[in-house]
């Protein structure tokens, strides 16, 4: 068992949102920092165990949700025997190997390889324990992968019917897109069906901390000339306060406006702040935030740590809303 990080404080009483879940356990796979234990939680779901190969992400996880068995555990060496029963499987594979964000493969072409591979994991446990529900999330470049098909097929031969929804976590009312493919396999006849209304969208201003970071000034020694062009082009069409990312395209190159949702949280510290002839980086609170997560959720005291961990979470308010849809219509 992992210890918690030390330098982590407590967090209060978890109190669901709703209970269409209650009673029923779940497990939570490639857990990440808790956002699908964290969305189950809300609908009334009790979190049995959750595992992930990082030591520090299970450390974060543990933190956070200190009633639920832990384990830090490559999943495609489990011995499904040590997870418990349950009702509902989590899972978000490793998502490295298949979205266009990897960047440059070079010598991690490998690694990205069996990154896909992680998708069979959470068979091998439905195989095993009969799960009656399969929530799985993953980047919509999935539904690309070359044995996604057979992947599909595989379930179906579990006795699993599949449905795939592709949902944006800023339709939702979180201050982010982010865009992901969430795939949901019952024991039904048919593909379960879903509907969800399109909620408004929250700017980052709305969880904007103006001190939460330090600020620098923008001119000065050493700062990059394509950061310089993006302030310059983000001033012309915003005026003096607006988003823009540090590196990278997207909205690189004309920067983003203070009222419209976040852009993708990534793994890395990607996006930054232009207030007049000062700016700064995102701060982690405005992170939590923008990924949906609750005030009190316990991070490690590194910046890139934290940044890491959320980037590679999933929104727990999506989680929470599209489990309670399939809940209410298993």
């Amino acid at each position: 068992m992992m210890q918690t990080i030390s330098l982590f404080e407590g967090r209060s009483t978890h109190i669901p949102t709703n209970t269409v879940g209650a009673g029923l356990d779940s497990v939570d796979l490639f857990a990440g920092f808790g956002g699908n234990a964290e969305g189950a939680k809300n609908c009334g779901l009790n979190v049995v165990f959750a595992a992930n190969h990082d030591p520090m992400v299970v450390d974060v996880h543990t933190a956070n949700h200190p009633e639920t068995i832990h384990a830090c555990q490559d999943l495609q060496q489990m011995d499904w025997a040590l997870v418990p029963d349950h009702h509902v499987l989590l899972a978000s594979p490793c998502c490295q190997g298949f979205t266009n964000a990897r960047g440059r493969e070079g010598d991690r072409k490998a690694h990205y390889h069996r990154s896909r591979s992680t998708a069979f994991a959470p068979l091998s446990c439905a195989e095993y324990h009969s799960s009656e529900i399969v929530y799985l999330e993953c980047v919509p470049e999935l539904l690309d992968w070359t044995l996604f098909p057979q992947w599909v097929d595989m379930w179906e031969a579990l006795g699993y019917s599949v449905a795939t929804f592709l949902l944006d976590a800023a339709d939702f009312g979180v201050p982010q897109h982010r865009e992901r493919v969430y795939i949901i396999c019952t024991r039904s006849k048919n593909p379960i069906e879903l509907t969800f209304a399109k909620q408004d969208h929250v700017g980052f201003i709305d969880i904007y901390e103006e001190d939460s970071a330090a600020w620098s000034p923008i001119n000065k020694p050493g700062r990059s000339k394509k950061t310089l062009r993006r302030i310059e082009n983000g001033r012309a069409r915003f005026g003096d306060f607006f988003l823009a990312p540090y590196y990278s395209s997207g909205s690189g190159l004309t920067g983003r406006d203070i009222n419209r949702p976040l852009g993708t949280v990534t793994c890395k510290d990607r996006w930054s702040i232009i207030n007049g002839d000062q700016m700064r980086m995102v701060s982690v609170p405005e992170y939590r935030r923008a990924m949906g997560f609750p005030a009190d959720m316990i991070l490690p005291s590194k910046k890139a740590d934290a940044v890491h961990g959320l980037g590679n979470a999933t929104c727990p308010k999506v989680v929470t809303e599209v489990l309670t849809a399939v809940l209410k219509a298993a």
